[in-house]
Parts: C-alpha cells; structure tokens; sequence
C-alpha cells in the first residue's frame, strides 16, 4: 500500500469517526429530550395531585389576615406561586410560596421567601423543600406548609412588637398617658384638625366628655 493511500484511509478513518460521534450526540440529545418531556409531564400530574396539601394552609392564612393582606397567585410553564403582599403601617411585607422542579427535573421544590422593607430586625427570609417526582410525601409537604405559615406568623407578631419598627409609629392616650402603637388604636377621635388615639372606646367617650365639660366651664 503506498504512503498516499494510507494517508487517504487515515483522514477517511478520522471523518468516519467524527460523523459517528456526532450521530450519537444527536441520539443522545433527542434521548435527552423525550426523557426530560416525560418528567415535565410528571410533574404536572404531581402538581395536580398536590392542591390540597397547600391550599387548605394558605387559605387559613388569607382568612386570618383578611382585608390587610392581597393575595397573588401565578401560574407559569412548570412554576405555580402564590404572593401574599401584606398591609402595614411599619414594612413592605411580602411572602411567596412557590413549586417548580429542580434544573434536571427530576425534583418537585417547594420555596418560602420573605421579604420585609425595611430590613430593621433578623427573620428567616428563605426555606425550602424538595422530594423525588415520583415520592412526594404529603403528610412532610403539609407540615411543612404549616410550620412555615407559623414562622411567618411569629416573625410578622415580632415586626409589630419591634422598638427599631415602631419608633415613628407611637401614639400617646391623652386620657390614660398611656404609649402603645398607633395601628393598635382601639378608638380615634378627628377634633380640629388633629387625630387622638385611644386604648378603647372608653377613654375615648371620657376625653370627648371631659372636652364639652371644660367648654361648658369656659361658656
């Protein structure tokens, strides 16, 4: 065999090959695809069969804050949330639950993440949560829910109760002399031009008495 034809066969050899590789890359790669479609489509089914582990918890959650709290729920290709932008005087508030599955989708992850502006105490601002799609564990997912829910509960009840958070926001009884929040207000009171804060209707009803009696002395 002369050198030419050997060399021929050579680079023939190495194209060869190359071309084989790239068959097979491409196999692997379709292999790839219908393989991860197939978790997505897991996923989905999961995500259908988990509704009533987290939504009875956020509902209560909802209930218990009522009018004070703005609840956004986001659906998006393989991601499900929901926000809960909460009413107050003293923060920004803002907790997001959310499912979505891990990079490889091969996990369903449950998120919790706080935000609260501006930043005057230490809080939990990120949790989570994962499981196998085909070995979810509803009882651990719920309690989880729930053990988070009172997280954030303790952490908003701290926030209320927080020195640094309610320097500007303490009100004074004029009848009692006694300080507390002013979100706390059990009565107030508009009289020229100026808002009174109460511990309750009664010191309210006193001051308004104690006014139209000191009118009448003035009278």
């Amino acid at each position: 065999m002369s050198a030419v034809s050997s060399l021929a066969e050579r680079i023939e050899a190495e194209f060869s090959a190359a071309d084989q590789r790239e068959k097979q890359f491409l196999a692997q790669q379709a292999e790839e695809y219908q393989d991860r479609h197939r978790r997505l489509k897991l996923f989905d089914q999961t995500l259908k069969q988990l509704p009533d582990v987290w939504r009875p918890p956020l509902e209560q959650l909802a209930k218990k804050f009522g009018e004070r709290v703005n609840v956004e729920p986001k659906i998006e290709p393989g991601r499900r949330s929901a926000t809960f932008n909460f009413q107050s005087e003293l923060a920004r508030i803002s907790l997001r639950f959310s499912v979505a599955p891990d990079p490889e989708v091969r996990k369903l992850v449950v998120s919790y993440d706080l935000d609260i502006l501006p930043i005057l105490m230490k809080f939990e601002k990120h949790s989570e949560i994962e499981f196998p799609l085909e070995a979810v564990d509803k009882a651990a997912l719920a309690q989880w829910f729930d053990d988070r829910i009172v997280d954030f509960v303790k952490t908003y009840l701290a926030l209320h109760e927080n020195q640094y958070y309610l320097k500007d926001h303490m009100v004074e009884d004029p009848v009692a002399k006694v300080q507390f929040p002013k979100y706390a207000a059990g009565a107030t009171l508009e009289r020229d031009g100026k808002t009174y804060y109460f511990l309750n209707e009664s010191t309210c009803r006193e001051f308004q008495e104690q006014r139209v009696s000191d009118s009448q002395e003035e009278t």
